[in-house]
């Protein structure tokens, strides 16, 4: 049936009723309008109208109309509601130059297309179909509300070039992801309920969207976080006036607004700190690079893998070195930042201080609050050659008095001598030496060495392994021998050099005899005798200093073996002998006494015996 000069419509859904502030400026114009009632239900087609130039309005609702293309004679058509049909497909709609309002909700329509031509379309309606992409809307410059709810949409996406959308709603979707709605300068309305969004940064451009005013993303998974409501208010639009159809107060701003300025101060801190392990990432790097570097000139054996395998976060803590049994990695936002540039890095980490690189050395230079200085108890090393480290020792002894840990990565310890470097820290309990990086850990008297070396430091630990009084007794066996037959065979100048000046008064005070005579009990004369006896061979085993800067010639390993097997042979039988001649001594010395009493008796002979024995040396 035709009506004419229709002035007013009833609606029948609520979707047109959305429309009904849309259609005012219009009404006026409205003269024609086919309506859709009880009778004309059923219809598979668009009927061809008569007056259809003059037709502005047309409602099909509840019919069975399946294509669109045979709208080309309704070319001034204003409003068209086709909501709950079988349209599959929406070619067609394009010849609608003029039309504003497009209602296709309930249908069977799955892809948005052929829009291009509606560059006056303010209503798009697409409810309840089975659409599963945003797409091919960026030409509808003017349209002013979008409905895709009750869709199959995934992901929101594709919305630029809706400069006048004020309303966006895509309520019952399977949305994971929003995007692009940022690029939407006047959305003031959006609708995101019942959806598949687990995660908050799914929202981050809703950050953006500074003139939204009404959001709702009830009925996702997102909405059940604790922080959920506080966190869309401090980062949304500051107009944000309703959130889940429930109204924001002025005290949900307030705590909202202090939370972004916390937030913010964490961002910050954040950048802060990402911004330094970035640096101290590069610096350890570097170091790591020279070291590459330093280990080609040395000829040191080539590690397993490329560099790049190995993490520059790598600590001394995680070696196979590690004594503190801790394998828990350690933190760099824990860490306490000392010295730091393109190539060192030295850190505090709780009672542990680590070194990268040579330049590193110089935090030891620095002024430490005794406080600070009170706290470390291990200092680790790495990527600094151990000859650079030793000058080190002596202030380190004296700036951290509870030091009981040296850790020495990348390091370069080759042979004994440098161990004995170790001697002037004077305090120590453990010492772990990585075995790859120190090829000194290859050589089988390298424990025994250290043990009998550093004794007087009450070393517990080597390596995380316990000292056992049988190992401390085996390295007394071994080096103390050779020490012995050193000292004996050491020029007094020499061993006053070897020795600390209270060492150095002892050794005089016995060598000049005069603890026997200032009345010292011969047992006090012997005990300490026996201690300096001690000291002394233990300091023969020094680390030599260096007397030029030339390159260091040195013998063959295999020499180098060789030398210190004949020798503690040698040593080892010395004292053997010696301690044999010991024990049989006052026998011996008694059949000496009574040899030279018996021959002595007749004196007439044994001058007549001597004067010959005499004549005839002289003559030979």
């Amino acid at each position: 049936m035709l009506f004419k000069h229709i002035s007013m419509v009833n609606y029948e859904k609520p979707s047109v009723n959305i429309c009904r502030t849309v259609l005012k400026p219009i009404h006026c114009t409205i003269r024609t309008c086919f309506h859709s009632n009880n009778t004309l239900r059923g219809m598979t087609d668009v009927p061809h109208l008569d007056a259809a130039g003059n037709l502005r309005l047309l409602n099909m609702q509840h019919n069975l109309i399946s294509h669109l293309q045979d709208l080309l004679h309704l070319q001034r058509l204003v409003f068209l509601d086709l909501y709950d049909n079988r349209v599959i497909d929406m070619s067609g709609v394009s010849s609608l130059t003029s039309l504003r309002v497009l209602l296709l909700g309930k249908n069977r329509i799955q892809r948005i297309c052929d829009v291009d031509g509606l560059t006056k379309l303010d209503v798009l309606d697409l409810h309840n179909n089975q659409i599963s992409q945003i797409e091919n809307v960026s030409r509808l410059s003017k349209l002013r509300l979008l409905n895709l709810s009750g869709n199959r949409i995934t992901r929101v996406e594709n919305l630029q070039g809706l400069n006048c959308l004020t309303e966006l709603n895509l309520r019952h979707n399977s949305i994971t992801s929003v995007t692009d709605v940022e690029n939407l300068p006047r959305l003031q309305r959006l609708f995101l309920s019942a959806n598949s969004i687990s995660r908050l940064d799914a929202l981050a451009c809703l950050w953006h969207c500074r003139s939204l005013s009404e959001l709702s993303v009830d009925g996702n998974p997102v909405a059940l976080e604790s922080c959920y409501r506080q966190t869309l208010l401090r980062c949304c639009s500051p107009h944000l006036q309703l959130l889940d159809m429930k109204r924001v107060t002025e005290e949900e701003r307030r705590t909202a607004s202090v939370s972004a300025r916390k937030e913010d101060e964490k961002k910050k801190e954040s950048h802060k700190q990402t911004a330094h392990k970035e640096r101290r990432r590069l610096a350890i790097q570097n170091a790591a690079q020279q070291w590459e570097g330093l280990k080609a000139c040395l000829e040191l054996p080539a590690q397993n893998g490329s560099k790049e395998d190995v993490s520059p976060e790598y600590s001394p803590a995680h070696s196979p070195a590690q004594t503190n049994g801790n394998t828990q990695e350690t933190s760099p936002d824990d860490v306490q930042s000392l010295s730091i540039s393109d190539s060192h890095l030295a850190e505090l980490d709780s009672e542990t201080l680590r070194l990268f690189g040579p330049g590193a050395l110089e935090t030891l230079e620095r002024c430490w609050g005794v406080q600070t200085a009170a706290s470390v108890t291990t200092v680790a090393f790495r990527y600094i050659h151990f000859d650079s480290i030793i000058p080190m020792f002596l202030r380190i002894r004296l700036k951290f008095p509870n030091l009981t840990h040296l850790m020495f990565m990348e390091t370069s310890i080759t042979h004994l001598p440098q161990l004995a470097a170790l001697a002037q820290v004077r305090r120590l309990e453990q010492i772990s030496v990585h075995p790859e990086w120190n090829p000194v850990v290859r050589l089988t008297l390298w424990r025994s060495f250290l043990i009998y070396r550093l004794q007087h430091l009450n070393l517990q630990k080597i390596n995380g392994t316990e000292v056992t009084m049988n190992e401390i007794m085996a390295s007394e066996r071994m080096f103390g021998a050779l020490g012995h037959v050193a000292a004996t065979e050491t020029p007094r100048c020499r061993l006053l050099l070897l020795l600390e000046e209270s060492r150095k008064r002892q050794l005089q005070f016995l060598l000049d005899g005069r603890g026997r005579r200032s009345g010292v009990s011969p047992d006090d004369l012997k005990e300490n005798g026996k201690q300096l006896g001690d000291a002394l061979s233990r300091a023969l085993f020094s680390y030599p200093s260096r007397l030029s800067d030339g390159p260091e010639v040195r013998p063959a390993p295999h020499i180098l073996r060789l030398i210190d097997q004949r020798l503690i042979h040698r040593a080892s039988g010395h004292c053997v002998k010696a301690d044999a001649l010991q024990k049989l001594w006052p026998s011996l010395f008694s059949e000496i006494v009574r040899d030279c009493v018996l021959e002595m008796r007749d004196k007439q002979a044994f001058r007549q015996t001597r004067l010959q024995r005499f004549h005839s040396e002289s003559h030979t």
